[in-house]
């Protein structure tokens, strides 16, 4: 059969407006979804920073506004901040919980590295044994280890010093950082240590100069996790020490909860205080999180 000659522009038009219309279709859906992500996370970030925009205005705000007046203060004063410091020897307190931090967060690095590295590319016997029988420390809950970790201090007279409660957290805290670290090597190639060692690389100048300088960002990760956790950690420290002075941060945050009523521009404004370092810590290290340092570094 002819074709109609009067149809067939009709015709070559349907056919070259299909694809177009596809196409066009295909962009609003992307660009409906792009919308829907737009707006979850829009959501997930206000009610993340709420609570934070929150403590810092009744920091900053008189004691008698804190639920009655508006959300933004009409008056600003830092007085509650000064109170905080003389209140609870927040220097004092501050700095315990740094040294606790700092010296925890150094051995649990060096650690997790020796033994992340030992599980993932050296080869002895009972390795899958050891590193799973580690493994199950994570699933025993912290306040099931008090009593325990207690007497075991106690034995040791190390209860009510801070190197007793930095063994503690470093017990507490390594598994979990040698399963990071160990997953974090497991990524980096075995071509890198196989040159190395026909250049005559030991096993310990392997570490140090091949794999080590890889590993940032799985040493910076951990880092940032260990320093959040020994930071904020309260069951622990305020039952292991017990001399007022020798306390960290955050058992001394909590005695500002009163049992009637709470001033609450003093709590939060020692709240607020606490978490500078916490945030410091993390703006300092979130470049090291970008992972694929070796990419490239092995041609297959």
């Amino acid at each position: 059969m002819l074709d109609d000659p009067v149809l067939e522009p009709a015709r070559r038009d349907a056919v070259i407006r299909t694809p177009r219309r596809r196409r066009h279709e295909a962009g609003a859906a992307a660009a409906l979804g792009r919308v829907s992500t737009v707006s979850v996370l829009v959501v997930l970030c206000v009610a993340m920073v709420a609570p934070l925009v929150w403590m810092v205005l009744t920091s900053l705000r008189p004691g008698n506004t804190v639920f009655d007046g508006p959300l933004i203060p009409s008056s600003v004063t830092g007085a509650a901040y000064r109170r905080a410091w003389q209140e609870i020897s927040f220097g004092t307190h501050f700095l315990n919980s740094l040294g606790i931090t700092a010296v925890t967060v150094a051995v649990v690095v060096a650690l997790s590295a020796v033994a992340g590295y030992a599980f993932a590319k050296l080869r002895f016997r009972f390795r899958q044994v050891i590193f799973f029988g580690l493994l199950t420390t994570l699933m025993m809950p912290a306040p099931a280890l008090i009593i325990p970790v207690f007497q075991m201090l106690r034995t040791l007279h190390l209860v009510d010093t801070r190197f007793g409660l930095v063994l503690v957290y470093v017990a507490t805290s390594l598994p979990f950082a040698v399963f990071l670290m160990r997953a974090f090597f497991s990524t980096l190639p075995d071509e890198l240590i196989d040159a190395a060692r026909v250049d005559g690389a030991g096993e310990l100048r392997l570490f140090w100069q091949v794999m080590l300088p890889l590993a940032w960002p799985g040493l910076a990760t951990v880092v940032i996790f260990q320093f959040l956790q020994t930071w904020n950690e309260f069951l622990f420290a305020n039952t292991i020490i017990q001399t007022p002075e020798n306390l960290p941060l955050q058992p001394m945050l909590y005695s500002l909860v009163g049992q009637y009523s709470t001033n609450w521009p003093v709590l939060t404004a020692a709240l607020t205080m606490s978490v500078v370092p916490i945030i410091a810590v993390y703006v300092r290290m979130q470049r090291r999180f970008v992972a694929g340092m070796t990419l490239g570094a092995v041609q297959h």
